[in-house]
């Protein structure tokens, strides 16, 4: 039993299930066009493994004291996988158009400085994470641009309005899901980040999200066509995600945010392939 759960904790906290969430999303985005190559997939795979571990372990003391304490103990192996995917992904980028290349230029300059400070002024520097409200948008921004845009831009898909608001719903399906890890993040984030949570409260930061998954379900009805079996999805995607939206605590359990709610992307896929 203390194996299975090493290897779960090694699964979870290793960054490989946020990585199959964000694997999931590529693959949504790619299977609502009937696209069924995963080389974008698992370039967002391999790469969100890279980049999270990147930030793991270049801001290891100023994470929670269990997480920090995991890193500690398993970085041998967490420098493995966050150096084979580095590898992978290197590999795969070959096999990418180069306009692809280009749109990935923001985001990875996003991870980079998200925690290596950029020079400001003259004996000052700052990185991306502390600069007032960004950190929530910046994940979110992200994550939409890699699972949504950057897709898009290697298939030759044309934007138009439905792409737009396809845009749109996954920023803010991931700013609603990104809350619970901003909530369970308070004791640990410096009041100077104001962070949602911090700034308007819990309950506060909740109904935001809660207003974020409405705008993301009405938006299903501005596209053309619309289609009833994806209203359908994004409903029971909207209600789980909502579910753990208002359950989420600053004293939530370890797995909470980590597992649970980052799940969520992995049932969006399963439901996609039911209906």
């Amino acid at each position: 039993m203390q194996t299975i759960k090493r290897i779960f904790d090694f699964y979870v906290f290793s960054n490989i299930h946020v990585a199959l969430a964000v694997f999931c999303l590529t693959k949504i985005t790619l299977l609502e066009y009937t696209i069924e190559s995963n080389l974008m997939p698992w370039f967002a795979f391999f790469s969100t493994i890279a980049s999270y571990n990147f930030i793991r372990l270049y801001k290891v003391s100023e994470i929670q004291y269990w997480t920090s304490r995991f890193v500690e103990e398993h970085k041998k192996g967490i420098l493995t996988i966050t150096v084979l995917s580095l590898g992978l992904v290197i590999y795969l980028s070959f096999l990418l158009k180069f306009s692809t290349l280009l749109a990935l230029v923001p985001f990875v300059f996003f991870t980079v400085f998200y925690v290596v400070p950029i020079p400001v002024k003259k004996n000052n520097s700052l990185a991306l994470r502390s600069v007032a409200f960004l950190k929530l948008f910046l994940i979110a921004i992200s994550w939409a641009g890699v699972t949504v845009l950057v897709p898009w831009i290697n298939y030759d898909i044309e934007f138009e309005l439905t792409e737009m608001i396809i845009f749109i719903q996954r920023f803010l399906f991931v700013v609603a899901i990104t809350i619970p890890f901003d909530i369970r993040d308070m004791k640990f984030d410096s009041a100077h980040l104001k962070t949602l949570p911090q700034v308007v409260g819990i309950a506060g930061a909740k109904r935001v999200g809660l207003l974020f998954l409405m705008v993301f379900l009405g938006l299903e009805f501005f596209k053309n066509p619309m289609d009833a079996s994806q209203f359908r999805i994004h409903l029971m995607i909207a209600v789980f995600s909502l579910y753990f939206l208002f359950r989420a605590t600053v004293d939530q359990n370890k797995y909470f945010s980590a597992f649970f709610v980052e799940s969520l992307p992995i049932v969006w896929l399963l439901l996609l392939f039911v209906f």
